[in-house]
């Protein structure tokens, strides 16, 4: 390969690196180029455009140095190594004469090294030459932009002299020869050096203990910290070839990954659930950057609490929020803010709970200038877009739901944060009890209970079982089912800790609530004033309007906040944001103050059409009534959308019938109770009805089919809360669908507990849809009581293992109405293959198994056979992406030999070869029902083109017509021939005697790859699995297309090596 070839096959690597540091890495790359002499005067000019993305600069360099030959390719490539390496510009020389006949190309010839000269000292060279009359006030003004670092001044000053013919160039090469040699970098300066220290040292000590679930702090973070499953986002709705299983991140590969949404954007944002550990990760991450033990490609990392951010009212600039709400710098705090503004890519910004922050995201209001004041709002906002410390990197932390479109535009890769793993979970609470058998005996009341084991996915849910492990143990305690139950489990712990010895042994009950219900009561008053107000830390007089004293903080549900901002009087927060909207609900179930008809504002969005939530339920309140400031009804219209799904769900819990008896006799009026409960049934019942009517009619000809929208899943829940068989029934009654899809609704294992006790009660039978999901094994054990309904199930990257599955087809073989599973992108093996056969030799009606992009292998598929040998009903089968190999497609062969239902079969990247394309060309010889057989992504070892006889296709007296025949490979295989032969014969019926492959008339072939698409990709419709031909792109015609009496077959393959 030519030196040209191998500069155009590095280009896109070669962008990759340009783009991938700061702008003052790809400006020092053009001061190299520039003193070299590569790029001329007029090259830089348009090379150093204000406000152009980087990526368009970084392609248009890599045109003109093309341009430029051999030489001035390899000096790109040598510079683009250097500012990778980071290593420093020449000094300048000695003998150097500040007194050159030719000062401008003095200048551009030792440029980087005078770049590194006026470092530190650009300000009095600015202030010298416009006093001496060289540059002008708006100059000097333009080059003092505050976007622009000292280094960037520096060059704009240096491309001034190079157009001014007034003496400049002259004068600027005395001062720099006056001006003192550098000897160390900016990080290396005293005062740097001191404050990288600090910073790392109190950053340290804020993240050594584990204090979100706890608030005695003691446990220490590095010895309980255990690994969340971290994935990149899936773009919803990517057309395409079918997609690989999400890819898994560990914490410390947060920065390394090439994917992203925006190549230009800075902030790195991680979704999760409430609970799903997004405040703990951050902590980790802050911990292991002040040991030393990662990312430390950053010399300075600052983080902030956005719930706490919240409360700053002063205007304040960057300046004051790095160090007067961070860290101070002890030794100059000028000469240390300079350096950060220099280096902004040696800036690691975190701001945690984004969701809690009560200002909506805009990018309307821009402020580009890093040292003048504006609101905390437009400081975060303009930080995340880049407008302020651009090239810094930016963690955000939210729930799904606060995230807007407009974010994420700004947003350079999205990673959803899901939990614990199974193993997660044992790991985490191995961690916790290192006393010898605890560990396993709270595991074995994990499987034995899948209802608890589900919720503990979500880590705080395992903090709450290790925490009540002697409850749940030693006191024969009933396993909780509910997030309610969980929650009034820990409640109780909490009450039975702070309680006397004598009362503390009857567990939790009416009496132990009922002497510190006035505690309780002060709590929810606070919580739900915090949360009608987004306030979730609360000074002392805040603490005191609630009546809340020492004795209620003595419960320890209100702890100290982890990282309080200066000047800040807000020193307390709940434990956690669930506990807050738990202690809101028990306040609106229990108090006196309660008005039942306010409850209804649960059911509803706080903002008018301000989220989905809101357009989707009815509006059950009379239009223009004011509230009472400070009123129930009142905080309950101010607060979040998400906050209230949380409080509406406990509230649900705490007035279900299960509790009713816990709560009544600590209520003084039980009508009061009832009314309450009558009101959140009718709520509930009055939104599904709702939204159900909202479902589209049915398309003629097809089932009716519903999306499922954010507010649905939450209402599913609230029914399951409420544990009531009638109000399920009736909400199955009216959920009138073919096809119900749920994909990319962050269904775990406690959704998928809620649906089945709805779905169970469903009169039709239903296609359930949960793709992109983390239903995992324990998700798939709560769907078994809804799958006797279910006639296809949809499970897509879903985590789900070889365990899952053999509980999912065990439950299968007793119903009737399952016919269809799709299970591509999951961790199966050969181990489940003995539960699929059983499945295909026992169900006689069932029609599709899609198993795509597993790890199934040759001894899989023998398995796999022997069920199909008696299988007398399946139509679809997909295996692309596994591994079954020759051996594999051997073994699937003779058992299709004589099916005689089979009409699609995928093997596409299956590691096939010669011998198994031989075995596939003897089934379809003897196999009179198979239509699509693909088989791209193998190594069929066939190039060229292919040729037909005469006469013409299509016009053969003894068949139909002969629609079309493409291959892909080179004719010199003999094994590939005779597959073509035998897809001929089987299409046409023609004997082998009768077709010469290798005659002229053949029709040619075009030689491509890629994945097969079609049904395998799991995203065809319900009622019409296969509709009519594949439109198939002309760039890539595909596939062997024969026809005899509307008869399609279609044989993929390509080449790979």
């Amino acid at each position: 390969m030519c030196a040209q070839d191998a500069f155009q096959t590095q280009r896109s690597q070669l962008v990759e690196l340009l783009v991938s540091g700061s702008l003052e890495g790809f400006e020092s790359i053009l001061d190299q180029l520039l003193s070299r002499e590569v790029l001329s005067w007029e090259d830089y000019e348009g090379l150093s455009l204000v406000g152009q993305p980087i990526s368009h600069l970084a392609r248009r360099l890599l045109d003109t140095v093309w341009n430029k030959g051999a030489w001035g390719r390899e000096q790109l490539t040598a510079a683009v190594r250097e500012a990778q390496a980071d290593s420093q510009p020449p000094e300048l020389p000695s003998s150097w004469d500040p007194h050159s006949p030719h000062p401008a190309r003095d200048l551009q010839s030792h440029r980087p090294a005078i770049v590194r000269r006026l470092y530190g000292h650009v300000e009095g060279v600015l202030d010298l030459t416009q006093q001496r009359g060289f540059i002008s006030q708006y100059e000097t003004d333009e080059i003092r932009r505050p976007i622009f670092t000292s280094s960037q001044r520096a060059r704009r000053l240096l491309d001034l002299a190079t157009v001014k013919a007034n003496g400049l160039a002259a004068f600027l090469l005395q001062c720099i020869q006056e001006l003192p040699v550098p000897l160390a970098l900016p990080f290396e300066d005293a005062a740097c050096k001191k404050y990288m220290s600090k910073l790392r040292t109190v950053i340290s000590a804020q993240s050594r203990f584990l204090s979100t679930y706890d608030g005695a702090e003691t446990l220490c973070l590095e010895e309980v910290y255990t690994e969340n499953v971290l994935e990149i986002q899936t773009e919803v709705g990517v057309a395409g070839p079918p997609q690989q299983s999400p890819t898994t991140l560990g914490l410390e590969e947060l920065f390394s990954t090439r994917d992203h949404f925006n190549k230009e954007a800075d902030t790195v944002l991680v979704v999760g659930e409430a609970g799903s550990g997004k405040s703990t990760l951050l902590q980790q991450l802050h911990l292991l950057w002040a040991l030393g033990r990662a990312f430390q490609e950053f010399f300075f990392v600052f983080p902030f609490s956005c719930r706490q951010l919240q409360c700053l009212a002063k205007p304040l600039c960057v300046r004051t929020l790095l160090f007067e709400h961070c860290c101070w710098p002890d030794l100059g705090p000028q000469n240390v803010f300079q350096v950060l503004l220099d280096h902004p890519e040696r800036i690691l910004l975190t701001f945690d709970g984004f969701d809690e922050f009560r200002f909506r995201f805009t990018d309307r209001e821009r402020h580009c200038c890093p040292t003048t004041p504006t609101s905390v709002q437009s400081l975060l906002f303009n930080l995340l877009q880049g407008n302020l410390l651009k090239n810094a990197r930016k963690v955000l932390t939210s729930r799904p739901g606060a995230v807007s479109a407009s974010l994420r535009k700004h947003v350079r890769i999205e990673l959803n944060l899901k939990g614990f793993s199974e193993e997660g979970i044992e790991l985490y609470l191995r961690k916790r009890h290192r006393e010898p058998g605890v560990a396993d005996r709270l595991l074995c009341l994990l499987r034995a209970t899948s209802a608890l084991h589900g919720l503990c996915h979500l880590p705080v849910f395992s903090w709450m079982v290790s925490k009540c492990h002697e409850e749940l143990l030693l006191q024969g305690q009933g396993s909780p089912k509910t997030t309610t139950d969980m929650y009034l489990l820990i409640l109780g712990h909490f009450l039975l800790h702070a309680s006397p010895q004598p009362l503390a042994t009857h567990g939790l009950g009416p009496s132990l609530i009922q002497g510190r219900l006035p505690t309780l009561l002060h709590l929810g008053r606070l919580a739900l004033w915090g949360l009608g107000t987004c306030c979730y830390v609360f000074s002392a007089k805040q603490l005191q309007a609630a009546h809340v004293d020492s004795e209620d903080l003595s419960l320890g549900f209100l702890v100290r906040a982890k990282r309080v901002v200066a000047g800040s009087t807000a020193p307390l927060e709940f434990l956690h944001i669930t506990f807050q909207c738990f202690f809101a609900a028990f306040y609106l179930a229990l108090s006196a103050d309660t008005p039942p008809s306010s409850l209804r504002h649960l059911f509803q969005g706080h903002r008018p059409g301000s989220s989905p939530l809101a357009r989707m339920l009815p509006k059950l309140f009379l239009r223009g009534s004011r509230c009472k400031e400070g009123s129930v009804a009142a905080l309950l219209q101010g607060a979040e959308s998400h906050n209230l799904q949380i409080t509406g769900a406990f509230l649900v819990g705490l007035l279900s019938q299960e509790h009713r008896s816990l709560l009544a006799e600590c209520q003084a009026s039980e009508t009061a109770l009832l009314r309450r409960r009558d009101c959140v049934r009718r709520c509930l019942t009055r939104s599904l009805r709702q939204h159900f009517r909202s479902i589209p009619s049915a398309v003629p000809g097809e089932a009716k089919s519903m999306h499922a929208l954010p507010g649905f899943l939450w209402l599913i829940r609230s029914l399951y809360e409420m544990q009531e068989e009638r109000l399920a029934r009736e909400a199955a009654r009216r959920l009138n669908v073919g096809h119900l899809k749920l994909t990319f609704c962050s269904v775990g294992p406690a959704e998928c507990a809620a649906l089945a006790f709805v779905l169970r009660h469903l009169r039709r039978p239903v296609a359930l849809q949960l793709d992109h999901n983390s239903v995992g094994d324990i998700g798939v054990e709560q769907l078994l009581p809804c799958l006797g309904v279910c006639k296809a199930l949809y499970l897509r990257d879903n985590n789900i293992s070889d365990r899952g599955i053999c509980k999912l087809v065990e439950h299968a073989l007793r119903c009737e109405q399952l016919q269809k599973l799709a299970l591509f992108n999951n961790k199966l093996t050969d181990g489940c293959a003995h539960s699929m056969a059983r499945l295909l030799a026992c169900k006689q009606n069932f029609l599709a198994l899609r198993l795509g992009n597993n790890h199934i292998t040759a001894a899989g598929a023998e398995v796999l056979a022997q069920g199909l040998r008696t299988n007398n009903s399946l139509q679809f089968l997909g295996f692309w992406g596994n591994q079954v190999g020759d051996e594999g497609a051997q073994a699937l062969a003779a058992a299709l030999g004589d099916h005689q239902s089979l009409r699609w079969l995928s093997l596409v990247g299956n590691n096939i070869g010669s011998v198994g394309a031989q075995a596939l060309a003897l089934m379809l010889e003897k196999n009179v029902a198979l239509e699509e057989l693909c088989l791209e992504e193998n190594h069929v070892q066939d190039e060229g083109c292919l040729t037909t006889t005469s006469p013409p296709l299509g016009q053969r007296p003894s068949c139909g017509p002969l629609k079309r025949m493409t291959a892909f490979g080179k004719s010199g295989s003999e094994e590939t021939l005779s597959l073509r032969r035998k897809l001929r014969n089987s299409a046409t019926r023609i004997p082998d005697s009768c077709c010469d492959v290798s005659g002229p008339a053949f029709s040619s072939v075009c030689l491509g790859g890629g994945h097969g698409f079609g049904p395998q990709d799991g995203t065809t419709s319900e009622n019409s699995p296969l509709r009519g031909n594949l439109d198939l792109p002309r760039a890539n015609p595909i596939g062997h297309l024969c026809s005899h009496r509307g008869r399609r077959i279609r044989a993929l393959w390509s080449r790979f090596h």
